[in-house]
């Protein structure tokens, strides 16, 4: 595995396959002035097998599909299918809303997909059109349930907890891992993108230690559970007499930058080396001038020994160039 210049092991590349959304959620896309990469700049899936192959060539073993929403990719089926017989790789994950994975999830699992993310901020219908926007909670839970059916597991339930939102839908969430093996995760607000956006992540920030502190005074104490690998960003409990997992992912109140293995390739073929910071380097022009693989996996390599050591929320730095839906967290 590729070491970067603090020692750490880094084997997992997250591709954003678009920077497009069917949802705008409050602390993620604005509703007017979005600002997508041209159309022209988005890889296509012969551009990221190639950049698949060069990254397990160089010692990377998993590989997770973002957005934006990667489910908007028509293509979709056959970037799984290339990305997922690229030999060396072992786990091809997606983080989706859900939107539309009713009606893929098992051609996808048939492709080669391993494991699914879905992003839900709410289980009240109102609260959750409120905050995630153009969404409805039936269309996400039809996706659940469409994940289920085709065998995804451990299914993994993503939540952003925004104070005057959903701070108080963390115990009904929670709850769900009582009788069902599931993972449901908090996920503390990241100011990215500088506008509207990146101040809402601000201005409604809630710490984990009050939404586990919540789930707590409704559930009872929750048991720490040992991480099944160093570099697992959530911190995960158990819930008394629970059958899942609730993880808390907090990059504001503890961030886990040393123990990072990631490294991001926007949808328009920029190495993201931080996802709370601007630095990028360029593969797209390389790719669509022939690079070698080995070439490819050299620019990957630069990449990953420029990484920083963490982000610099504390010194009140953050992404601007990029929001949330370019990177994909």
């Amino acid at each position: 595995m590729p070491l970067d210049r603090f020692q750490r092991e880094i084997d997992y590349l997250r591709i954003s396959l678009t920077d497009h959304c069917n949802l705008r959620c409050v602390y993620c896309m604005p509703l007017s002035e979005v600002g997508y990469a041209p159309p022209a700049s988005a890889l296509t899936p012969e551009e990221i097998e190639r950049l698949v192959k060069a990254a397990a060539a160089v010692g990377f073993r998993k590989v997770r599909l973002t957005g934006g929403e990667p489910t908007l990719r028509p293509d979709l089926v056959d970037i799984v299918k290339r990305v997922s017989r690229v030999p060396g790789i072992r786990d091809v994950a997606m983080t989706t809303n859900g939107i539309l994975l009713s009606r893929m999830a098992m051609t996808l699992k048939r492709a080669g997909l391993t494991r699914v993310n879905i992003h839900i901020d709410s289980l009240d219908p109102e609260r959750m059109s409120r905050l995630m926007r153009w969404g409805k909670l039936s269309d996400v839970q039809r996706g659940i349930a469409a994940a289920v059916e085709a065998g995804f597991s451990p299914l993994k339930l993503n939540c952003v907890v925004t104070r005057g939102y959903n701070e108080e839908d963390v115990v009904e969430l929670a709850r769900l891992t009582l009788e069902r093996d599931w993972h449901v995760r908090f996920i503390e607000l990241m100011p990215l993108g500088g506008g509207e956006c990146a101040q809402i992540s601000i201005d409604r920030f809630v710490s984990n230690i009050d939404s586990r502190r919540r789930i707590e005074d409704a559930l009872g104490a929750l048991e720490e559970l040992a991480p099944a690998h160093p570099a697992d960003e959530s911190r995960n409990f158990r819930a008394p007499g629970g059958r899942g997992v609730i993880g808390f992912i907090s990059p504001v109140s503890e961030p886990y930058c040393g123990n990072c293995n990631r490294m991001r390739l926007t949808s328009d073929g920029r190495f993201h080396l931080c996802l709370l910071q601007d630095d990028e380097i360029d593969v797209q022009k390389a790719l669509r001038s022939g690079a070698t693989q080995d070439e490819l996996g050299e620019i990957l390599l630069r990449a990953v020994a420029a990484k920083p050591t963490g982000h610099a929320l504390a010194d009140g730095r953050s992404t601007v160039a990029r929001s949330m839906h370019h990177i994909g967290g």
